[in-house]
């Protein structure tokens, strides 16, 4: 489904995601993982670079990871002492072709793995598996594409001018309306107010 493009004075000029950076305590220990769990090649590195890590590419995703290396990074390891998965926590996540492939190779790999599924309104379900990579970051595999994109505000993706001014105006008709309904409230309020204390000035002592 496509979605209509804002205008480039709404928004910055974004073309795609480029790649994504991880901190990691062995870039050895890493690299090793996302080249044969995750299918991704290392690619050259500018040499003007001049600490440890490294640049990797998936052909399929068409997206990047870089890796870089520092080793106070907190020493985990998910075979000895396993961190629990949560599916809530901050990951990456990856769009696959078959979910059941994915799962054999992890488990031939002997990686935990957790799995989850997302139901929408109309029947379309997504398959989820999370698992951590050597340094304890989120890894998410699915078939996410199964729900489309469907937008929840048609102004927010057709945003035009007048349609603000035409806004604005309308607030401030609601503005003046709010604030003479006030002021009519309040000459009610002083009325009977003036007229009760007339009522007892009156009243026999």
């Amino acid at each position: 489904m496509e979605i209509e493009e804002m205008s480039s004075s709404e928004a910055l000029p974004l073309l795609s995601l480029n790649h994504v950076s991880l901190s990691c305590r062995s870039v050895w220990a890493s690299t090793y993982f996302y080249e044969e769990v995750l299918g991704f090649v290392q690619i050259k590195r500018p040499s003007s670079l001049k600490f440890n890590g490294a640049w990797l590419y998936n052909y399929g995703v068409g997206k990047q990871i870089h890796l870089i290396e520092n080793i106070a990074l907190e020493e985990f390891d998910p075979i000895i002492e396993p961190r629990p998965i949560n599916t809530k926590d901050n990951h990456i996540s990856f769009q696959c072709t078959d979910i059941g492939v994915v799962k054999r190779r992890l488990q031939g790999l002997g990686i935990r793995y957790v799995t989850a599924t997302i139901d929408d309104d109309d029947g379309n379900r997504v398959d989820q598996i999370f698992f951590h990579d050597p340094d304890g970051y989120m890894i998410e595999i699915c078939n996410c594409e199964n729900i489309p994109i469907t937008p929840i505000s048609s102004r927010f993706f057709n945003f035009n001018p007048r349609s603000m001014r035409s806004f604005k105006r309308a607030v401030s008709n609601i503005e003046n309306v709010l604030i003479g309904s006030f002021f009519k409230i309040l000459k009610w309020v002083f009325k009977k107010s003036f007229n009760f204390l007339t009522y007892l000035l009156v009243l026999p002592r």
